[in-house]
């Protein structure tokens, strides 16, 4: 995938064109000239590819060891612990919100400016990660127009998420994880830290993929799932959003098909037998 910060021509008149967002959203947006890598934005890849797999909590928590790693515009910042860049171990935090490459052209500078605030104030716990990384005067430069903007939106200040291709654009459709892109952020990313053996993704009686979690505690023996997420052609979606509306959770019961999917990998935890008793000794008259 590759972004970068292009200006929408005046000439010729845009034309209009066709993008669909996820499985279910579709624009009418202006037409643009096809992306190219920006420079920003080659460093920025480069480097969150140089230190991603250096990190141990972003490489344990957000890619899988496959390969093919793509940058993510989710409002990455990069840092060294202890802020001593050539002994200490890379990490990264996400910012308040990303900006995607697509969304920068209705985005406020005013609004923009307070996110590099806010990284801002990161970097000046640590000031050595920013001259590292050569955002110094980056994030110095107060954000007041489209140009400040699309240099943000391709910095390593906000693309450089590293997310396996297809945890960044996978359909649980196809075959593959649920990409940021396609489905609520707050569910697809629960890929990210749930127990190896609970399936998040399951599907309906027609195929038709839904999210559920565990109202319960692990090990409590309680079966019931609540569905965080259904496809729009499920009828579990209609149902979910009736819920919701009434304030109310959307749970499905221990013996239904998509409960039943949903523990199928754990393993079932035999209970400890009672200690065998000791027999009181004979009272001595």
């Amino acid at each position: 995938m590759t972004d970068t910060p292009v200006v929408p021509p005046t000439e010729p008149a845009p034309t209009e064109h066709t993008d669909s967002v996820g499985q279910t959203a579709v624009e009418e947006i202006p037409d643009h000239p096809a992306r190219q890598d920006s420079e920003e934005y080659v460093k920025s890849r480069v480097e969150m590819n140089k230190l991603a797999p250096l990190s141990p909590t972003v490489s344990g928590l957000l890619l899988d060891g496959t390969g093919g790693t793509q940058d993510h515009h989710g409002g990455s910042l990069w840092a060294w612990s202890g802020d001593n860049v050539e002994t200490g171990e890379p990490f990264m935090v996400k910012n308040l919100v990303g900006i995607e490459w697509s969304a920068q052209w209705c985005a406020d500078p005013a609004k923009v400016n307070l996110l590099r605030q806010n990284a801002a104030l990161f970097y000046a716990m640590f000031p050595n990660s920013a001259a590292a990384l050569g955002i110094v005067e980056l994030l110095a430069t107060p954000i007041t127009d489209a140009a400040g903007v699309a240099a943000w939106t391709d910095s390593i200040c906000n693309a450089g998420v590293p997310l396996p291709a297809t945890h960044h654009t996978g359909e649980i459709t196809s075959g593959g994880h649920a990409g940021v892109h396609n489905y609520p952020t707050p569910v697809a990313e629960i890929e990210f830290f749930k127990h190896a053996d609970f399936t998040l993704w399951v599907p309906d009686e027609n195929g038709q993929p839904m999210a559920v979690t565990p109202v319960s505690p692990r090990g409590s023996g309680d079966g019931t799932v609540e569905v965080q997420w259904a496809h729009p052609n499920s009828a579990y979606h209609a149902a979910k959003e009736t819920a919701h509306a009434a304030g109310e959770r959307f749970t499905l019961p221990p013996g239904h098909q998509a409960s039943i999917a949903a523990f199928a990998n754990q393993t079932p935890v035999t209970p400890l037998p009672p200690p065998a008793s000791t027999p009181e000794p004979p009272l001595v008259p």
